[in-house]
């Protein structure tokens, strides 16, 4: 990974039909500021948009941001998606209002880690340096 620049890549997007995007705005910039190039594709992307985004951009990891209850549907197929691409390693992450009881389900199926609201960039940023290695 990180064969591009040296310097890990991380897509923030967010699925759905979600309006809000406050809180992925706000990873973004602490991931950007803790020496992260980031690249956020905006509101309303398909599971589609999103893959071929990592693709292109050639990422090392997605963090995806969800609020209207869909993870469980978008989710995989986003997985999917990057899969059906060749981006095997690409790391998956997730945060924003998904309960408890969905975590372990989410995890199955290819999701690294969920960040609930509240949640501290710093242990976001702790996260990819873990998962990466950086």
């Amino acid at each position: 990974m990180t064969s591009h620049s040296g310097k890990i890549r991380i897509l923030i997007a967010k699925p759905g039909l979600d309006g809000h995007d406050r809180g992925a705005k706000v990873v973004a910039r602490a991931l950007r500021d803790a020496g992260f190039e980031v690249i956020y594709t905006g509101l309303r992307q398909t599971p589609e948009m999103i893959a071929e985004s990592a693709l292109q951009e050639d990422v090392d990891l997605v963090g995806l941001s969800i609020l209207s209850g869909a993870h469980l549907d978008l989710f995989p197929q986003i997985v999917g998606k990057l899969r059906e691409k060749g981006l095997d390693k690409v790391k998956v992450f997730a945060g924003g209002i998904i309960p408890e009881e969905d975590i372990s389900t989410l995890q199955k199926m290819g999701i690294s880690a969920v960040f609930g609201p509240g949640t501290s960039t710093q242990d976001i940023i702790r996260f990819v340096k873990e998962t990466l290695g950086s």
